[in-house]
């Protein structure tokens, strides 16, 4: 019998200048991809980030008021750690993100804002792999990305963006989303793995919340686990995967 072969994963595009990043909470990003968000403002890309919440319903122990501004901090503070200073809320309530055309209206509003060539969003699909079962928010969050990129640039979709000066964008090459169980390219996660777990750090008290084992034990065994299980698809290397859909 011959060994199944491991379909190996693709480099990532690299001509373009900007990238949005969509998700639905404060550590989406910090959990998957931002040892490859740092790499690319190392190379002197433009990457920006919008949260569809404040994750103000993701610990139990804090009341919504309290913990949203918490959040929010703690957030800016990791994007910081990779580069990114742009970090935009779009004050949808954690927890019951409805899918629809408010949502999409929202984040084609971002689009045509930042003006991205690279578009990133996680996980949009039912489970984690088959393994675990996703989140209705990431669910949610993830599809209105995805059709939001064709949304930014048609004008008659909603009209009232460009009445409010927002003009269409349908410079969007390239969704990629974190976290897919089907991915189809990498970045190579070295330059940038470091800066990721400190980027994961700073979201002290979720991490406090989530575990009673030592923060950067916990931080570092799960993204360098990620990276090293990743690069077995890529030359060995650590890897950041995506699934890239081309537009």
């Amino acid at each position: 019998m011959t060994e199944p072969t491991t379909t190996r994963l693709e480099p990532m595009p690299g001509d373009w200048r900007r990238a949005l990043a969509v998700v639905a909470h404060p550590d989406d990003l910090e959990y998957g991809c931002s040892a490859a968000i740092a790499a690319w403002t190392d190379e002197g890309r433009e990457v920006a980030y919008v949260l569809a919440t404040r994750g103000e319903s993701g610990i139990d122990t804090l009341a919504p008021a309290e913990c949203g501004p918490l959040r929010e901090r703690e957030q800016r503070a990791s994007a910081a750690v990779v580069g990114v200073s742009e970090v935009e809320f779009l004050d949808h309530r954690d927890g019951v993100i409805e899918y629809g055309t408010a949502l999409r209206r929202d984040i084609a509003a971002a689009i045509r804002r930042h003006r991205p060539e690279l578009l990133l969003t996680l996980n949009h699909r039912d489970t984690w792999g088959g393994v675990a079962w996703n989140t209705p928010d990431h669910v949610a969050v993830g599809r209105a990305t995805l059709d939001a990129a064709g949304d930014a640039g048609n004008r008659w979709i909603f009209p009232e963006l460009t009445e409010q000066g927002l003009e269409p964008w349908d410079g969007v090459r390239w969704v990629a989303v974190a976290g897919s169980s089907s991915p189809t390219h990498a970045v190579d996660a070295t330059p940038g793995l470091e800066r990721a777990v400190r980027s994961l750090l700073e979201h002290r008290t979720y991490i406090g919340a989530l575990t009673d084992e030592d923060p950067e034990t916990y931080v570092r065994g799960f993204l360098v686990g990620f990276a090293e299980s990743a690069g077995k698809r890529f030359g060995g290397k650590p890897a950041v995967t995506f699934e890239v859909f081309g537009r």
